[in-house]
Protein backbone atom coordinates (compact mmCIF):
# COMPACT_ATOMS: atom_id res chain seq x y z
CA UNK A 1 0.00 0.00 0.00
CA UNK A 2 1.49 3.34 -0.64
CA UNK A 3 2.50 5.65 2.21
CA UNK A 4 2.20 9.27 2.26
CA UNK A 5 4.84 10.64 4.10
CA UNK A 6 4.01 13.84 5.54
CA UNK A 7 5.51 16.85 7.44
CA UNK A 8 3.37 19.73 9.17
CA UNK A 9 4.09 23.31 9.45
CA UNK A 10 2.72 24.55 12.44
CA UNK A 11 2.99 22.45 15.88
CA UNK A 12 -0.16 23.63 17.70
CA UNK A 13 -2.50 22.22 18.78
CA UNK A 14 -4.68 21.75 15.23
CA UNK A 15 -0.86 20.54 14.63
CA UNK A 16 -1.00 18.11 16.85
CA UNK A 17 -4.38 16.66 15.46
CA UNK A 18 -3.24 16.30 12.17
CA UNK A 19 -0.30 14.22 13.34
CA UNK A 20 -2.87 11.99 15.40
CA UNK A 21 -4.46 11.37 12.23
CA UNK A 22 -1.98 10.65 10.16
CA UNK A 23 -0.40 8.04 12.61
CA UNK A 24 -3.74 6.52 12.69
CA UNK A 25 -3.70 6.08 9.01
CA UNK A 26 -2.55 3.05 7.39
CA UNK A 27 -1.67 4.85 4.34
CA UNK A 28 0.02 7.88 5.78
CA UNK A 29 3.16 8.82 8.42
CA UNK A 30 4.65 12.15 9.61
CA UNK A 31 8.23 12.48 8.99
CA UNK A 32 9.10 16.10 9.56
CA UNK A 33 7.62 18.49 11.67
CA UNK A 34 8.34 22.47 11.86
CA UNK A 35 7.16 25.41 13.91
CA UNK A 36 9.29 28.40 14.89
CA UNK A 37 8.70 28.03 17.93
CA UNK A 38 11.40 24.85 18.34
CA UNK A 39 10.65 23.81 21.65
CA UNK A 40 7.43 23.10 20.52
CA UNK A 41 8.07 21.49 17.00
CA UNK A 42 10.71 19.32 19.40
CA UNK A 43 7.94 18.28 21.93
CA UNK A 44 5.72 17.02 18.72
CA UNK A 45 8.24 15.16 17.04
CA UNK A 46 9.22 13.51 20.36
CA UNK A 47 5.24 12.31 20.73
CA UNK A 48 5.34 10.84 17.67
CA UNK A 49 8.94 9.18 17.75
CA UNK A 50 10.39 11.52 14.93
CA UNK A 51 13.66 11.95 14.36
CA UNK A 52 15.41 15.30 16.16
CA UNK A 53 17.28 15.75 12.69
CA UNK A 54 13.58 16.01 10.97
CA UNK A 55 12.70 18.95 13.28
CA UNK A 56 12.82 22.75 11.87
CA UNK A 57 11.86 26.10 12.19
CA UNK A 58 11.99 27.09 8.11
CA UNK A 59 9.47 25.67 6.45
CA UNK A 60 12.08 26.02 3.56
CA UNK A 61 14.65 23.73 4.95
CA UNK A 62 12.26 21.02 6.06
CA UNK A 63 11.40 21.23 1.76
CA UNK A 64 14.77 20.80 1.12
CA UNK A 65 15.70 18.72 3.38
CA UNK A 66 13.28 15.97 4.71
CA UNK A 67 11.62 12.76 3.06
CA UNK A 68 7.97 14.25 2.48
CA UNK A 69 5.17 14.06 -0.75
CA UNK A 70 2.99 16.06 0.86
CA UNK A 71 2.58 18.46 3.51
CA UNK A 72 0.01 20.00 6.48
CA UNK A 73 -0.25 23.72 6.39
CA UNK A 74 -1.49 24.31 10.13
CA UNK A 75 -0.36 28.23 10.60
CA UNK A 76 -2.36 31.23 11.06
CA UNK A 77 -4.73 32.52 8.55
CA UNK A 78 -2.14 35.23 7.70
CA UNK A 79 0.60 32.71 7.60
CA UNK A 80 -0.58 30.08 4.35
CA UNK A 81 0.71 32.17 1.09
CA UNK A 82 4.41 32.09 1.47
CA UNK A 83 4.30 28.37 2.50
CA UNK A 84 1.94 27.58 0.62
CA UNK A 85 3.37 28.75 -2.76
CA UNK A 86 6.61 27.55 -1.82
CA UNK A 87 5.14 23.66 -1.30
CA UNK A 88 3.81 24.08 -4.71
CA UNK A 89 7.56 24.91 -6.19
CA UNK A 90 9.05 22.68 -4.52
CA UNK A 91 6.83 19.90 -6.03
CA UNK A 92 4.81 19.04 -2.86
CA UNK A 93 0.61 18.38 -2.20
CA UNK A 94 -0.88 19.97 0.43
CA UNK A 95 -3.58 20.44 2.60
CA UNK A 96 -4.30 24.00 4.58
CA UNK A 97 -6.18 24.86 7.43
CA UNK A 98 -8.74 27.40 6.49
CA UNK A 99 -9.13 29.67 4.84
CA UNK A 100 -6.90 29.71 1.57
CA UNK A 101 -5.89 33.11 2.28
CA UNK A 102 -6.85 36.18 3.72
CA UNK A 103 -6.36 38.30 -0.06
CA UNK A 104 -7.32 38.47 -3.78
CA UNK A 105 -3.54 38.83 -4.67
CA UNK A 106 -2.42 35.82 -2.48
CA UNK A 107 -5.35 33.47 -3.77
CA UNK A 108 -3.95 33.85 -7.23
CA UNK A 109 -0.65 33.68 -6.83
CA UNK A 110 -1.45 30.06 -4.69
CA UNK A 111 -3.65 29.03 -7.35
CA UNK A 112 -0.92 30.14 -10.40
CA UNK A 113 1.56 27.97 -8.41
CA UNK A 114 -0.28 24.74 -7.71
CA UNK A 115 -1.11 24.82 -11.50
CA UNK A 116 2.11 25.65 -12.86
CA UNK A 117 3.34 22.73 -10.40
CA UNK A 118 0.87 20.45 -11.19
CA UNK A 119 0.63 19.79 -7.44
CA UNK A 120 -2.40 19.07 -5.55
CA UNK A 121 -4.34 20.68 -2.89
CA UNK A 122 -6.98 21.13 -0.61
CA UNK A 123 -8.32 23.29 1.74
CA UNK A 124 -9.80 21.60 4.92
CA UNK A 125 -13.86 22.84 4.85
CA UNK A 126 -14.54 20.02 6.71
CA UNK A 127 -18.09 20.88 7.53
CA UNK A 128 -19.00 18.95 4.79
CA UNK A 129 -18.34 15.88 6.38
CA UNK A 130 -20.39 16.92 9.26
CA UNK A 131 -24.06 14.92 9.50
CA UNK A 132 -26.18 17.83 10.05
CA UNK A 133 -24.75 19.23 6.92
CA UNK A 134 -24.38 16.03 4.72
CA UNK A 135 -27.59 14.62 5.04
CA UNK A 136 -29.32 17.85 3.84
CA UNK A 137 -27.17 18.16 0.72
CA UNK A 138 -28.10 14.33 0.01
CA UNK A 139 -31.37 15.05 0.64
CA UNK A 140 -31.65 18.15 -1.44
CA UNK A 141 -29.80 16.53 -4.33
CA UNK A 142 -32.35 13.54 -4.18
CA UNK A 143 -34.99 16.43 -4.44
CA UNK A 144 -36.64 15.64 -0.87
CA UNK A 145 -37.31 19.14 -0.44
CA UNK A 146 -37.22 21.01 -3.33
CA UNK A 147 -35.05 23.99 -4.87
CA UNK A 148 -33.48 25.60 -2.32
CA UNK A 149 -35.06 28.50 -1.52
CA UNK A 150 -33.60 30.50 1.80
CA UNK A 151 -31.61 29.36 4.50
CA UNK A 152 -30.73 31.55 7.89
CA UNK A 153 -27.16 29.79 9.31
CA UNK A 154 -26.09 31.22 12.90
CA UNK A 155 -22.22 29.97 13.74
CA UNK A 156 -20.68 31.59 16.57
CA UNK A 157 -17.61 31.02 19.32
CA UNK A 158 -17.67 31.89 22.78
CA UNK A 159 -15.27 34.89 23.64
CA UNK A 160 -12.76 32.42 24.88
CA UNK A 161 -11.85 31.60 21.70
CA UNK A 162 -10.65 35.27 20.53
CA UNK A 163 -9.40 36.51 24.01
CA UNK A 164 -7.51 33.06 25.07
CA UNK A 165 -7.54 30.45 22.45
CA UNK A 166 -6.20 32.55 19.55
CA UNK A 167 -3.27 34.79 20.11
CA UNK A 168 -3.42 35.95 16.73
CA UNK A 169 -7.14 36.83 16.91
CA UNK A 170 -6.43 40.51 16.44
CA UNK A 171 -4.61 39.81 13.02
CA UNK A 172 -7.67 37.65 11.70
CA UNK A 173 -11.45 37.58 11.58
CA UNK A 174 -14.31 35.88 12.66
CA UNK A 175 -14.89 35.35 8.96
CA UNK A 176 -11.95 33.69 8.28
CA UNK A 177 -12.78 31.54 11.27
CA UNK A 178 -16.14 30.81 11.31
CA UNK A 179 -17.63 32.60 8.41
CA UNK A 180 -15.53 30.96 6.08
CA UNK A 181 -17.11 27.60 7.21
CA UNK A 182 -20.35 29.44 6.70
CA UNK A 183 -20.14 30.22 3.11
CA UNK A 184 -18.96 27.15 2.38
CA UNK A 185 -21.74 25.11 3.45
CA UNK A 186 -23.81 28.02 2.01
CA UNK A 187 -22.52 27.27 -1.46
CA UNK A 188 -22.87 23.71 -1.22
CA UNK A 189 -26.11 23.35 -0.07
CA UNK A 190 -27.32 26.02 -2.73
CA UNK A 191 -24.91 24.48 -5.38
CA UNK A 192 -24.41 27.75 -6.71
CA UNK A 193 -22.10 30.77 -6.40
CA UNK A 194 -22.92 33.85 -4.10
CA UNK A 195 -24.14 37.25 -6.94
CA UNK A 196 -23.59 39.85 -3.98
CA UNK A 197 -23.40 40.47 -0.49
CA UNK A 198 -24.31 43.04 2.21
CA UNK A 199 -23.21 43.12 5.66
CA UNK A 200 -22.75 45.36 8.44
CA UNK A 201 -20.78 44.59 11.58
CA UNK A 202 -20.02 45.88 15.35
CA UNK A 203 -17.07 45.70 17.46
CA UNK A 204 -16.17 46.96 20.94
CA UNK A 205 -16.61 44.10 23.08
CA UNK A 206 -13.60 42.32 22.43
CA UNK A 207 -11.75 45.58 22.09
CA UNK A 208 -12.69 46.31 25.39
CA UNK A 209 -10.99 43.24 26.36
CA UNK A 210 -7.66 43.98 24.72
CA UNK A 211 -8.25 42.12 21.38
CA UNK A 212 -8.94 44.55 18.43
CA UNK A 213 -10.80 42.69 15.94
CA UNK A 214 -15.24 42.67 14.92
CA UNK A 215 -16.74 41.23 17.70
CA UNK A 216 -19.93 40.18 14.99
CA UNK A 217 -20.62 40.31 11.60
CA UNK A 218 -24.43 39.84 9.73
CA UNK A 219 -24.44 38.91 6.08
CA UNK A 220 -27.15 38.69 3.48
CA UNK A 221 -25.95 36.60 0.99
CA UNK A 222 -28.02 36.32 -2.98
CA UNK A 223 -27.10 33.39 -5.17
CA UNK A 224 -27.14 33.67 -9.04
CA UNK A 225 -29.92 31.20 -9.44
CA UNK A 226 -32.03 33.53 -6.54
CA UNK A 227 -31.50 32.06 -3.46
CA UNK A 228 -31.29 33.89 -0.05
CA UNK A 229 -29.25 33.26 2.93
CA UNK A 230 -29.02 35.51 6.53
CA UNK A 231 -25.40 34.52 7.90
CA UNK A 232 -24.39 35.41 11.15
CA UNK A 233 -20.61 35.20 12.86
CA UNK A 234 -19.70 36.32 15.91
CA UNK A 235 -17.03 35.95 18.71
CA UNK A 236 -18.72 37.47 21.65
CA UNK A 237 -21.18 34.80 23.08
CA UNK A 238 -20.64 34.58 26.24
CA UNK A 239 -18.30 31.81 27.58
CA UNK A 240 -20.77 30.46 29.75
CA UNK A 241 -22.40 28.60 26.90
CA UNK A 242 -22.46 25.29 26.99
CA UNK A 243 -20.58 24.66 23.68
CA UNK A 244 -17.72 26.47 21.93
CA UNK A 245 -19.70 26.74 19.25
CA UNK A 246 -23.11 28.35 19.07
CA UNK A 247 -24.33 26.71 15.92
CA UNK A 248 -28.18 26.81 13.91
CA UNK A 249 -29.03 26.00 10.54
CA UNK A 250 -32.23 25.95 8.76
CA UNK A 251 -32.70 25.57 4.88
CA UNK A 252 -35.90 26.05 3.57
CA UNK A 253 -36.58 24.79 -0.02
CA UNK A 254 -39.72 24.95 -2.42
CA UNK A 255 -40.92 20.92 -0.58
CA UNK A 256 -39.88 21.48 2.56
CA UNK A 257 -36.90 22.33 4.94
CA UNK A 258 -34.49 21.17 7.88
CA UNK A 259 -34.20 23.15 10.79
CA UNK A 260 -31.17 22.43 12.75
CA UNK A 261 -30.09 22.55 16.29
CA UNK A 262 -27.26 21.04 17.71
CA UNK A 263 -24.95 23.13 20.70
CA UNK A 264 -28.73 23.60 22.14
CA UNK A 265 -29.54 20.10 22.08
CA UNK A 266 -29.49 18.08 25.61
CA UNK A 267 -28.79 14.38 24.18
CA UNK A 268 -25.56 14.48 26.71
CA UNK A 269 -24.92 16.63 29.51
CA UNK A 270 -22.02 16.14 32.10
CA UNK A 271 -22.19 17.99 35.62
CA UNK A 272 -19.41 17.93 37.84
CA UNK A 273 -18.54 19.46 41.01
CA UNK A 274 -16.54 22.32 38.49
CA UNK A 275 -18.77 22.66 35.60
CA UNK A 276 -21.65 21.46 33.35
CA UNK A 277 -21.06 20.82 29.92
CA UNK A 278 -22.24 19.13 26.68
CA UNK A 279 -19.31 16.68 25.36
CA UNK A 280 -18.72 16.96 21.46
CA UNK A 281 -19.94 13.69 20.03
CA UNK A 282 -19.68 15.14 16.49
CA UNK A 283 -16.91 17.50 15.68
CA UNK A 284 -13.53 15.84 17.20
CA UNK A 285 -13.36 13.50 20.14
CA UNK A 286 -11.33 10.33 20.80
CA UNK A 287 -13.19 6.91 20.84
CA UNK A 288 -10.47 3.93 22.39
CA UNK A 289 -7.39 6.61 21.45
CA UNK A 290 -8.59 6.93 18.00
CA UNK A 291 -9.34 10.33 16.66
CA UNK A 292 -13.09 10.59 15.09
CA UNK A 293 -15.60 13.07 14.25
CA UNK A 294 -16.01 15.10 11.20
CA UNK A 295 -13.49 17.45 11.68
CA UNK A 296 -10.75 14.72 11.68
CA UNK A 297 -13.08 13.04 8.51
CA UNK A 298 -11.76 15.79 5.70
CA UNK A 299 -7.76 15.36 6.88
CA UNK A 300 -8.27 11.69 6.35
CA UNK A 301 -10.08 11.70 2.92
CA UNK A 302 -6.98 14.23 1.73
CA UNK A 303 -4.75 11.06 2.29
CA UNK A 304 -7.61 8.88 0.86
CA UNK A 305 -7.50 10.43 -2.31
CA UNK A 306 -4.22 11.29 -2.79
CA UNK A 307 -3.46 7.52 -2.19
CA UNK A 308 -6.24 6.87 -4.82
CA UNK A 309 -6.07 9.93 -7.41
CA UNK A 310 -9.75 10.99 -6.82
CA UNK A 311 -10.87 14.67 -6.61
CA UNK A 312 -10.72 16.19 -3.47
CA UNK A 313 -14.70 16.49 -2.29
CA UNK A 314 -13.38 20.11 -1.73
CA UNK A 315 -11.64 21.65 -5.13
CA UNK A 316 -9.64 24.80 -5.50
CA UNK A 317 -12.28 26.22 -6.99
CA UNK A 318 -14.30 26.10 -3.73
CA UNK A 319 -11.41 27.32 -1.89
CA UNK A 320 -11.00 30.37 -3.86
CA UNK A 321 -14.86 31.39 -4.06
CA UNK A 322 -15.21 31.33 -0.74
CA UNK A 323 -12.43 33.56 -0.05
CA UNK A 324 -14.12 36.04 -2.60
CA UNK A 325 -17.13 36.09 -0.84
CA UNK A 326 -15.40 36.71 2.36
CA UNK A 327 -13.47 40.12 0.98
CA UNK A 328 -16.73 41.01 -0.68
CA UNK A 329 -18.56 40.64 3.27
CA UNK A 330 -15.72 42.67 4.69
CA UNK A 331 -15.96 45.30 2.05
CA UNK A 332 -19.89 45.41 2.69
CA UNK A 333 -19.45 45.69 5.88
CA UNK A 334 -16.82 48.76 5.48
CA UNK A 335 -18.63 50.60 3.05
CA UNK A 336 -22.65 49.54 4.82
CA UNK A 337 -23.65 48.71 0.85
CA UNK A 338 -24.59 45.79 -1.16
CA UNK A 339 -21.61 44.56 -3.22
CA UNK A 340 -20.94 42.27 -5.82
CA UNK A 341 -19.06 39.53 -5.49
CA UNK A 342 -15.82 39.51 -8.14
CA UNK A 343 -14.73 35.95 -8.95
Amino acid sequence: MTVIKMGIVGAGTWGETHAFIYNDHPGAEVTAVCDMNIERAKALADKFNIPGNHVFTDHKEMLRSADIDAVAIVTPDFAHTRIAVDCANAGKHFIIEKPLTTSREEADEIVEAVERNNVRMMVDLHSRWSPLVAIPKKSIVDGDIGKPYSAYYRLNDIKWVATDLLPWAAKSSILWFLGYHSVDVLRWLFDDEVERVYSVSREGVLQGEGVDTVDIYQTILEFKNGGIATMENGWITPNSNPNVNDMKLNITGTKGMFNIDPTHSQMMERFTEMKADRPDLLVRHFIHGKPKGFAYESIRHFIDHLISGEPFYVSMEDAYNTTMVILAIMESAKTRTPVNVVY
